[in-house]
């Protein structure tokens, strides 16, 4: 009989999700047991709705459970470094929802504590998961779609004030970045899960749709260590949502589907330049089987890592890589500078991407 590792969720906003597509379907690999939140009535709400025994207001009270295994962070940016490292020095697994944290030097404490603590460690990249991207995945791992030339990511969202009235949203010190940060992040993460390591930048980042202090629309010009070459474009102004992720490869052109908030779900388009190709990719998927999207999967697969039966779906490095990219886009609109990676210690902003005046 296999292990069944119990689980808080902290937040219950994003939370929710969390629970009804990662541990609701995946019930006999995790067992909610504590929900924390500070506003009382979701608390309650969602503890009535679920089942969960448990009902905390205070996080610290959670790292007192001997019979808690995982902590499942949902809680705004602000405060997931704190909460993140608390829980690992409590010998928790971690859960974190991203961001992960607010810097790079953050991100490096985090992977420095996770080497000394018992807990692992899994960010959340949710879209990752699905039929869709987990083919693209195997045609591009088995060498089928051959030399990278050019990627483009589109995240076009809608964010009116309505979603900015939430008093942490839009700002800085609490949000952490924009559009950037807490929308096209997942996108961009699905770009060098598929393209690998970017080499250097160039980016811009501009404040037009709504009244907030973050920005709400950004582009980017990337060269890969491959060679390949990458625009990024993002808003929250677009009459519809979409994301859109396009590969053209020597072998096949690759396009995502365009539902904006689950891309990996549903098949993508897969033109091969040649019959050779198509055959290729034909026989490596002819025993194709369903991969749930989002939450399920990557829930799933974290309990195959922390019984040993597979790789951790989502590391901290991913979490790096990702916001390296957010550290030099918007080093490279302040500075109009290109930005080579890794970005290091010795960095402008390696512990702050965060404009001066709102550190």
């Amino acid at each position: 009989m296999s292990r069944v590792y119990t689980v808080a969720v902290v937040g219950g906003g994003i939370g929710k999700s969390h629970i009804i597509e990662g541990y609701e379907p995946n019930q006999d690999r995790f067992r909610v047991i504590a929900i924390c939140d500070l506003d009382a009535g979701r608390r309650n709400g969602l503890a009535e709705e679920f089942g969960i025994e448990r009902r905390v207001e205070n996080f610290d009270d959670l790292l007192a459970m001997d019979d808690l295994d995982i902590i499942d962070i949902c809680t705004p940016p602000m405060v997931h470094y704190p909460m993140v490292m608390a829980a690992l020095r409590a010998g928790k697994h971690v859960i974190c929802e991203k961001p992960l944290v607010g810097s790079l030097a953050e991100v490096d404490e985090v992977i420095a504590e996770e080497k000394r603590s018992k807990g692992k460690l899994m960010p959340v990249f949710q879209y990752r998961f699905g039929n869709g991207i987990e083919q693209v995945k195997r045609i591009i791992d088995a060498g089928i779609a051959g030399k990278p030339y050019v990627g483009t990511v589109e995240t076009l969202w809608r964010r009116e004030a309505g979603y900015y009235a939430v008093p942490w949203r839009g700002k800085w010190k609490t949000e952490l970045g924009g559009v950037l940060m807490t929308h096209a992040i997942h996108p961009h993460d699905i770009f060098t899960y598929l393209m690998g390591e970017p080499k250097s930048l160039f980016g811009r980042v501009a404040t037009r749709v709504n009244d907030i202090e973050v920005e709400d629309c950004i582009s980017a010009s990337l060269e890969m260590e491959s060679g390949a070459l990458a625009s990024f474009t993002a808003t929250l102004g677009s009459a519809d949502e979409i994301s859109r992720i396009r590969l053209a490869f020597e072998n096949v052109t690759i396009e995502s589907d365009h539902e904006a908030y689950n891309p990996g779900k549903e098949l993508w388009t897969i033109l091969p330049r040649n019959q050779a190709t198509r055959v290729k990719i034909e026989a490596l998927l002819a025993d194709w089987q369903d991969v749930p999207s989002r939450f399920t999967t990557q829930m799933r697969r974290f309990w195959d890592a922390l019984e040993g039966k597979g790789p951790m779906p989502v590391t901290s490095a991913d979490s790096r890589r990702a916001l390296e990219i957010v550290t030099a886009i918007y080093h490279s609109s302040e500075t109009r500078e290109e930005v080579s990676f890794p970005v290091a210690a010795d960095h402008p902003k390696y512990r702050s991407w965060l404009p001066e005046g709102f550190r």
